[in-house]
Order: C-alpha cells, then sequence, then structure tokens
C-alpha cells in the first residue's frame, strides 16, 4: 500500500485523488494522508510578504524522507527547483489548461481603478504593464474563499489559474481566459508534479503516470525558473509548447510595478537547454537588474 501526501484543500484532494485513480488503473493501491504547510498555516498574509521557498510544499517533503509518505502530489507551479537532497520530481501526468482566468469581469471590462484580487506577484506585474489603473489587493485562501471573497465584493475580479477552475467543476465561473501573449502563466501551471524519494515503490508507481510532451515542456520551463534563482513566488512566467521533438519556449520576468517587463522567445529540441538559454538572455536583457530590485525590497 502507497502512501500520497496532500495538502488539505478541496484542489488538492481533487488532485491526489486523480493520481490515486491512475494508481489504482495500474495495480497500485494507495491511500491519502493530509499534510498541512507553511502556507496553510498563515492565511492573513500575502504569499509575497511571508516570502519563504517551499510555502506550500516543506512539510510534505519533510514526510517523504522521514518515509511517512511514498508520494506527494503537488500543483506543479508551487514546486521549487531545488528539491531536498534524496527527493525529485519522479513524474508530471498530462497537463491541464495553463492559462489565467478571470473571474468576476473581463480584463477590457474592468473599470477605472477597479479593483483585482491575486495573491501573485506574476499576475499583479503582468495586469499593472497592461493597466496601471487597476488596484492589486491580496487575496488568500482556497479557491471556494477566494470566489465568496468575490461574491461579496470584496473585489471587481479575481484572477485564477484556470486548471483548478476546471478540476473543480467550476469552469462555468471563468469570465475570461487570458491568452499567453497577454498574461504569461507560472512555469509548470496546469500541471501536476508528482515528487518521491529517488528510488523505491513510490519512485517506480509514480513513472507509471509520466505524460512526455507534458513532462519536456514543464522540463524546459522550469530550467528558466531555474536560470532565474528557481523561487516560485517570483514575477517571472513561461510556457512551452512540444510538437513533437520541436519545442518553442516564451518567458518573461516583470517589475512588481508593471513598469518594465522583459520577455524573450526561443525554440529547440533540448528542454532543458533551452530553458537554461531562455533564462540567460531574460538576465542578459533585464531581468538580472529587476530580481535584485525584487530580493532587495523582499528582504
Amino acid at each position: 500500500m502507497l502512501t500520497i501526501g496532500s495538502r488539505g484543500s478541496p484542489l488538492a484532494l481533487w488532485q491526489a485523488n486523480h493520481v490515486k485513480a491512475m494508481l489504482a488503473e495500474r495495480g497500485y493501491e494507495s491511500r491519502i494522508e493530509v499534510i498541512r504547510t507553511t502556507g496553510d498555516k498563515m492565511q492573513t498574509q500575502s504569499i509575497s510578504a511571508i516570502g519563504t521557498k517551499g510555502l506550500f510544499t516543506q512539510e510534505i517533503e519533510d514526510a517523504l524522507l522521514e518515509g511517512r509518505v511514498d508520494l506527494a502530489v503537488h500543483s506543479l507551479k508551487d514546486l521549487t527547483t531545488e528539491l531536498p537532497d534524496g527527493l525529485c520530481l519522479a513524474a508530471s501526468p498530462e497537463r491541464e489548461d495553463a492559462r489565467d482566468a478571470f473571474v468576476g469581469s473581463t480584463l477590457a471590462a474592468l473599470k477605472q481603478g477597479a479593483a483585482v484580487g491575486t495573491s501573485s506577484v506574476r499576475r499583479a506585474a503582468q495586469l499593472l504593464a497592461l493597466r496601471p489603473d487597476l488596484k492589486i489587493l491580496p487575496i488568500r485562501g482556497n479557491v471556494d474563499t477566494r470566489l465568496r471573497k468575490l461574491e461579496a465584493r470584496e473585489f471587481d475580479a479575481i484572477v485564477l489559474a484556470a486548471a483548478g477552475l476546471n478540476r473543480l467543476g467550476m469552469a462555468n465561473r471563468i469570465t475570461e481566459l487570458l491568452p499567453f501573449d497577454v498574461m504569461c502563466p507560472a512555469p509548470g501551471q496546469g500541471a501536476l508534479g508528482i515528487e518521491t524519494r529517488q528510488e523505491g515503490a513510490g519512485f517506480e508507481a509514480a513513472g507509471t503516470l509520466n505524460h512526455l510532451p507534458t513532462w519536456t515542456a514543464i522540463t524546459a520551463e522550469r530550467a528558466v525558473l531555474a536560470a532565474l534563482g528557481g523561487g516560485c513566488q517570483l514575477p517571472a512566467g513561461a510556457i512551452a509548447h512540444v510538437d513533437g521533438a520541436h519545442i518553442t519556449l516564451t518567458a518573461l520576468v516583470a517589475s512588481p510595478d508593471g513598469s518594465e517587463c522583459v520577455r524573450e522567445f526561443g525554440e529547440g529540441e533540448h528542454a532543458r537547454q533551452l530553458g537554461a538559454e531562455v533564462g540567460g538572455r531574460l538576465l542578459a536583457s533585464g531581468a538580472r537588474r529587476i530580481l535584485a530590485e525584487v530580493y532587495a525590497h523582499s528582504r
């Protein structure tokens, strides 16, 4: 019997049960153990203010290292590129929609000075680059909590990952799906990451779930993130598309106030190399200075 470690939110449990069902199809029996993370415990502060790497993963990774769970299921965008010694990203099943979604209004319909809720510095930076008039406000909590805050008119609109709404059967709440050239998603957005120890039953079982085109795309995207410093709370986005052996990759870094946005594009056949090259070009084109200012401000 394998044990799957998961956060306790409805979305996290949907994802864990999805992996559990896929494992069952392949002959593996498993159970789910819910683990509270730092991000779950600290619901009153903005994510950027907490400034902790592995905000939604550390306690689950501790359970993996201690042998209390065999696999961990993450929203891949929450997983840093540098994993603890002894752990690895073992698989990523087929990806959901990677786009960001507006709920409550379309971007064009928002009035001057409208309040938009998001806990992501990446989303905030790109929104302000498009609409400097908007008032970006932090919002925390699971998907249901955020939707209730919108219904209570605390915000004129909120931005969420389309994948989460789709998985929870809430696609009808989406007002507008933002194209990648309007809002570049977080590296790995829409994909699940299955983390395991580097060997053993969990590693072997996870390998049966891997979807190669998804794996190729997220490898390129995460290589960009690694080149930029590896954190998952940076004002940075990356999205790769895979067509056979050919990979196209777009990535950006934006200043948190939206005043500056550096974007690079690349194509090739080697995902990790391509991501590193695009990340390097971003740094050379101005991202290094932007990120230095972000790190200085967070300190």
